[in-house]
């Protein structure tokens, strides 16, 4: 893969103090831990160390990443490991793809209380789909799945919803066989729908009441909070399934793109300009044709700063037989009522995303002579903590 002519790098270290404080942009520690780790990502604030070559004596520097999880340049090693480890949870079934999203009307509030909206939408999400598949009117099994969080949308606003990858199938209530689901239908993603909203509104109201929620306004007051809540449950929340994907390599394949994404990828970086940031999105109401839109920076800053999860927040969960205290125990039955007992973890090459081997080979080849193998010959210290590019806070946000 071509490396991009534009980063998010050069947008952010384009930002000066004086504009950031004559516009409503909020920064919290945690967002201005993710600018300046963005901008000193393989630059000489981190340091590095000087490769040479072993035949032609060639060399170059190479920088140290920032290991950010809000870093497009830091995810291909952390997606290639992941997906490495996830190669031998796959079991031998169709797998499904089932999403929860939140309504608008949910999203300011979700923005102020990241970390208790979040979770609860995890909690809402994986209690709906473990409950209706125990149910025997529907599936009647225990089944396990891996929930993903995405907050954003195509064009940087506030979008939270969960991804949630399934195996077609669980195990029976007293474990003693394999139940599996009908092909090509899961569960019915209405049932879903409405006993997801019911969970999470009756979650909010719980944290409310309890004083767990930081609420701006009269939104602090109990009748307004009330009426919201009036609100989002007289309409329908969007819970859907997606067609299945069919075999573990294909499970893969959707992983590599989905698990370690962040809120946008330099390659959709088109232009920089005059203060103003042009980018791809994909406009699925109109069939997922391409466009582009023009964004001040800092307008550009703050919709990628929604997207900063707060500190430890776990944004790759795993429940049910998948859960981690008793997966490979669980795992391994389920193989053996597949009679399965004796296949391999499933081994393909899209267990790291398709250019990735390319790119890691061709490191360790001498740019100059292309015969040779770069080795590290001395490491470089990183520049004080004087030189490193000044971001201070604005106001505050919740990202704890």
């Amino acid at each position: 893969m071509n490396k991009p002519n534009l980063e998010l790098a050069d947008v952010f270290r384009s930002l000066d103090l004086d504009s950031l404080e004559e516009s409503d942009l909020v920064l919290s520690a945690a967002q201005r831990r993710v600018l300046r780790d963005i901008t000193q990502c393989r630059t000489a604030a981190l340091g590095g160390h000087l490769e040479q070559c072993d035949q032609c004596g060639h060399q170059q520097i190479a920088y140290n990443s920032c290991r950010n999880r809000h870093c497009p340049k830091c995810q291909a090693a952390a997606r290639a490991e992941w997906l490495g480890e996830r190669a031998a949870d796959l079991l031998p079934v169709e797998y499904y793809h089932v999403v929860f999203t939140l309504p608008d009307q949910l999203s300011h509030l979700a923005l102020q209380n990241k970390r208790a909206v979040y979770g609860l939408l995890f909690k809402a999400a994986s209690e709906t789909l473990l409950e209706i598949a125990a149910d025997p009117k529907h599936l009647g099994a225990a089944i396990g799945f891996l929930a993903v969080l995405h907050t954003w949308g195509q064009t940087l606003q506030h979008h939270p919803h969960l991804h949630c990858v399934v195996p077609g199938g669980g195990l029976s209530p007293d474990h003693s066989k394999w139940v599996a689901c009908r092909k090509g239908f899961f569960l019915p993603v209405r049932v879903l729908s409405r006993l997801f909203r019911r969970k999470f509104v009756a979650g909010l109201r719980q944290m409310f009441d309890a004083g767990k929620l930081r609420c701006a306004g009269q939104l602090a007051q109990k009748s307004q909070f009330e009426r919201l809540l009036d609100g989002v449950s007289r309409i329908e929340w969007v819970v859907y399934a997606k067609p299945p994907f069919g075999g573990p390599e294909q499970v893969l394949k959707y992983l590599a793109r989905y698990t370690h994404r962040v809120a946008i990828s330099n390659h959709r970086l088109l232009e920089f300009k005059d203060g103003r940031v042009t980018l791809s999105y994909k406009d699925y109401a109109a069939g997922n044709v391409i466009k582009t839109m023009t964004l001040d920076a800092v307008e550009f800053t703050r919709r990628f700063l929604f997207h900063v999860l707060p500190t430890g927040f776990v944004r790759i969960r795993h429940y049910g037989f998948l859960a981690n205290r008793c997966r490979r125990e669980r795992l391994d039955l389920c193989r053996r009522l597949l009679v399965a007992a004796s296949a391999q973890p499933v081994a393909c090459d899209t267990t790291k995303p398709e250019s990735e081997p390319e790119i890691q080979r061709e490191a360790m080849v001498c740019p100059e002579c292309r015969q040779g193998r770069m080795i590290v010959v001395s490491r470089l210290e990183p520049l004080k903590p004087g030189s490193l590019w000044p971001v201070r806070p604005v106001c505050g946000a919740d990202t704890s």
